[in-house]
């Protein structure tokens, strides 16, 4: 598995053979490039429909008469279905032909986007927030499974990060913009701002993606399954849920913790998110280089000094200078995993199990999303018992886990490189 530890140049020595297991070049460049266009769209629309409430949760337990702690359950029971329902309904769909598996899970985003934007009560918001965490996933599992055929497997790692990155535009929109809207014409107006981008967004994609692919031809749950027998896999997965819960032990409360902690007004925390979505952003692209270079090996300094930053955070309490610089540096590390982990899956399936590609795909999403629920849980225990103040104290810890999980996973994928030789 050289492509795992060295980064680029090992997948690129894989080439040919990704390619076959494919089953077909990349696509015509105007062509590849509109629909990885509508692709980064669909990133930017998932991402929206994701954190809208993470800009506006003040709003919301006002509104609804809930806790601050209960409307981080709009974020934990969005991320928890998103981890369960994503790789099942990869095994599930598995016969299906991939465009009317996506035509299926545009409508259900769709639905569940209408009805969080005219929900009458909590219950009815928590319940399409289920939904739509249910769907997301398998909606863009299946999305990315375009990519290879798109542009061909050496500029896969790319693609993705464009993907990705518009993520961290959905962080700048959905949270900083969402919460500006919230404080000044109500919290339904980012709600309705969301259900619009989706409306395009699925339409196109409807329109516009290929009908016909590789990973049309059917594969039984057996069959896919048999990717989770690599121990690589499984460590990679683990290293991906330490690591965003590390993050999201912060970033779930990232609002309360700007007005509580800091002091900030609806105003200055709007700019605040708006900064830490940009520097997100920046983030993506670092973590699409970091890939190429140097693979999960990078990840061996990414953790600790994210163990760092999130202590630095709880080090500077109230104190509102050095606890900015720790935030935008929180921004900056916060996806640096994501693309050589999601490479690291993907690779593994292209190279040794072709018919498991879909299922690889939502092995981020999974990974990714148990940590936020993770994540979020510890922030809540941490909010109603020693205080919001603690919450980069606790990040820490799991982000020396998740360090812990890189050295078990890059030491496991040199022994299969030794073994395979």
């Amino acid at each position: 598995m050289a492509e795992v530890t060295g980064g680029r140049e090992g997948r690129a020595a894989e080439d040919g053979r990704a390619q076959g297991a494919q089953g077909r070049p990349a696509a015509p460049a105007a062509r590849a490039r509109l629909c990885v266009a509508v692709l980064v769209l669909m990133g930017f629309a998932l991402g929206c429909s994701e954190f809208v409430v993470i800009g506006i949760e003040s709003e919301l337990a006002r509104d609804f008469g809930v806790s601050l702690s209960t409307t981080g359950q709009l974020i934990s029971l969005f991320a928890l279905p998103y981890a369960v329902m994503t790789p099942t309904l990869a095994l599930a769909t598995g016969r299906f032909r991939r465009y009317h598996v996506m035509l299926a899970y545009l409508a259900l985003f769709l639905l569940a986007n209408v009805v969080s934007a005219f929900a009458a009560t909590f219950g009815a918001l928590l319940f399409a927030r289920i939904v739509l965490g249910s769907i997301s996933g398998g909606l863009l599992a299946v999305g990315v499974t375009f990519l290879p055929e798109l542009v061909g497997a050496e500029r896969t790692s790319g693609a993705l990060t464009l993907v990705y990155a518009s993520y961290s535009v959905a962080l700048i929109v959905a949270t900083s913009a969402g919460k500006m809207l919230a404080s000044t014409v109500g919290w339904r107006v980012a709600m309705y701002g969301t259900l619009a981008v989706c409306v395009v967004a699925c339409v196109l994609l409807a329109l516009l993606m290929p009908r016909s692919g590789a990973t049309d031809e059917p594969a039984s749950a057996r069959e896919q399954l048999r990717l989770l027998s690599e121990p690589c896999i499984l460590a990679g997965m683990a290293v991906f849920v330490f690591g965003v819960g590390s993050v999201y032990t912060f970033y779930g409360y990232v609002t309360p913790y700007l007005e509580q902690v800091l002091g900030m007004g609806a105003a200055d925390a709007s700019r605040t998110l708006v900064a830490y979505g940009a520097v997100t952003l920046a983030s993506n692209f670092l973590s699409g280089w970091l890939d190429e270079r140097f693979g999960l090996r990078s990840l061996t300094v990414v953790f600790p000094v994210l163990a760092a930053v999130l202590l630095g955070l709880f080090l500077a309490g109230g104190n509102a200078g050095p606890a900015l610089v720790m935030v935008m540096l929180l921004a900056l590390l916060m996806y640096l995993a994501s693309i050589p982990s999601i490479s690291n899956f993907m690779d593994v399936a292209r190279r040794r199990y072709p018919k498991a590609f879909t299922l690889a795909s939502s092995l981020e999403p999974l990974s990714f999303n148990v940590g936020i629920a993770a994540g979020t849980f510890v922030g809540g225990r941490v909010i109603v018992g020693p205080g919001i103040s603690y919450l980069g104290l606790f990040g820490a810890m799991l982000a020396v886990v998740a360090f812990v999980l890189v050295l078990v996973t890059v030491s496991l994928s040199r022994r299969e490189r030794a073994r395979q030789a």
